[in-house]
């Protein structure tokens, strides 16, 4: 038994009027003897519970980010000729009533010369949805066998890479089965949005779903001096734009925070989300835009133009929403996307 954390436990663990929050420089110490398995299973188990009964602070969150620094392996910064890559953080545990578009955007996105880095593992509790490395598998592309060289020579030479955190960062790995035995979300997971394997200058583009969530974001990356970043309430807690409803992006720096209401209506492109019925059939619908882009279902090609189109204007790529459909169309059309899932099939 871990003493140190045995203190840190009483300090969450006290019930909800004796309860403490932890220090930043507590948290990353919780966080430190979590990932060395310093601290017991039921410590742990304890731990995690406590905490999101409690609710974590963005101070909180900071100093975790801190101890994830210290063992997470990262890559190496691109050149300062390049653009800052985009760093999307969304939850790890997939995604099952809405396809994702990440994939699609990200190709895009690499396509027109804006770097993209994404991370995440396998299918985890407790959503137990489609992760993006399903995804990628299912387009040939399989970023498990990657050894963290490889993944940063795909970043330089593609300018899109998949951080797969299983094998690059290894600690994390136990922690998914005390996921599945609380059966709820610690607020460890509040981590997969924030929390970036590239220590260069980025934007990071945070999904979340709680208004709660993105109050104690901002104050976590203020506390450590991030200040390109954007958070997105987006579908299913992504980074991935509504068809049927306005998506609200607060983007920083910005005093007072920009917040951008994003309203598919307002340009003629809304409509039913694109639903995730079969996996297997996604994965031909995919295939499908990139070969076949006309043959495709319109409400695949229709979410991805809208999120092209944002993501292509939020990078600095066209001047307007307008512009960034018609580009997105364009890329799509000239087979730009398709180009770009072939050289990194190569």
């Amino acid at each position: 038994m871990s003493q140190q954390f045995r203190e840190l436990l009483k300090k969450v663990g006290s019930g909800q009027h004796t309860h403490q929050d932890l220090t930043r420089s507590e948290a990353a110490l919780a966080t430190r003897l979590i990932l060395t398995a310093e601290a017991t299973p039921v410590q742990i188990g304890a731990f995690l519970i406590a905490h999101r009964i409690k609710r974590p602070t963005g101070q909180e969150l900071a100093g975790m980010l801190d101890a994830y620094d210290e063992f997470g392996p990262t890559l190496v910064p691109l050149a300062l000729d390049r653009p800052p890559p985009f760093v999307f953080g969304v939850p790890y545990d997939g995604r099952s009533r809405t396809g994702p578009l990440l994939p699609l955007v990200a190709l895009l996105l690499a396509a027109a010369g804006q770097p993209v880095i994404l991370h995440g593992g396998d299918t985890m509790p407790t959503k137990y949805g489609l992760p993006l490395v399903e995804i990628w598998s299912a387009l040939d592309l399989d970023f498990r066998r990657l050894a963290l060289p490889a993944v940063q020579a795909l970043l330089e030479e593609t300018g899109l890479t998949f951080y797969y955190t299983p094998r690059h960062f290894a600690a994390l790995s136990p922690l998914v089965a005390y996921r599945e035995q609380i059966g709820k979300r610690p607020p460890l997971a509040t981590l997969e949005l924030i929390w970036s394997p590239y220590p260069g200058p980025a934007r990071l583009l945070s999904g979340y779903v709680h208004p709660p969530t993105e109050k104690m974001i901002d104050v976590a990356f203020q506390a450590r001096g991030t200040t390109a970043y954007s958070l997105v309430k987006g579908l299913e807690g992504s980074c991935d734009l509504r068809l049927g409803q306005t998506t609200i992006v607060a983007v920083h720096p910005s005093n007072p925070t920009l917040y951008l209401k994003l309203d598919p209506y307002a340009l003629n492109v809304a409509g039913p989300e694109y639903a995730l019925t079969q996996p297997e059939q996604y994965y031909q619908e995919l295939i499908q835009l990139l070969i076949a882009p006309a043959s495709a279902p319109p409400a695949l090609h229709q979410a991805f133009l809208w999120n092209g189109a944002f993501y292509l204007w939020h990078a600095g790529l066209c001047r307007s929403l307008d512009q960034g459909l018609a580009l997105a169309q364009q890329y799509l059309e000239a087979g730009m996307l398709h180009q770009k899932w072939q050289q990194l099939r190569r």
